[in-house]
């Protein structure tokens, strides 16, 4: 079994939106157009394996010291070979080099994030507001059921 980590070209976006649209359906992920994707394909750090794209993940920075870990999937044909987490630390490896203060991870999987060292805080004490100009796009907007969770770095 081969497994790469690697930044994706604009050539990959049509195969990543496919990848994430039953979370994106569900509510479970936001959209991200094709555009968007575009626009930020420098954030993104997919995975394959034997050449087949088994997830990626981005890491959108916010601020000067706050980065948000965005769009974690893994194909559940490959869930199980802790992708999920190489990416995530892939994310924070990242956050390093760009000499961020915080990760930040809006979830619904806390036990995991908390595997990878992230903590829950309360949402209220999310650092930059800018963040939210996101929600209003999100389907359970306004009621928010995400948890919030930040690294350290």
């Amino acid at each position: 079994m081969e497994i790469k980590f690697f930044k994706p070209t604009v050539k990959h976006i049509k195969q990543m939106q496919e990848l994430v649209k039953p979370e994106v359906d569900n509510g479970n992920i936001l959209l991200r157009t094709e555009d968007e994707m575009a626009n930020t394909i420098r954030s993104y750090t997919v995975v394959t394996v034997d050449n087949k794209l088994a997830g990626f993940t981005a890491l959108h920075i916010h601020s000067c010291r706050l980065a948000e870990v965005r769009s974690l999937i893994i194909s559940k044909e490959f869930r199980g070979l802790k992708l999920g987490k190489k990416l995530v630390e892939a994310c924070i490896e990242e956050g390093k080099k760009y000499e961020l203060e915080q990760i930040l991870s809006l979830t619904y999987e806390q036990g995991f994030f908390e595997s990878v060292g992230f903590r829950k805080i309360e949402k209220e004490n999310i650092p930059e507001h800018k963040i939210w100009a996101d929600c209003i796009r999100c389907k359970h907007f306004p009621i928010c059921d995400e948890i919030a969770m930040v690294y350290d770095l």
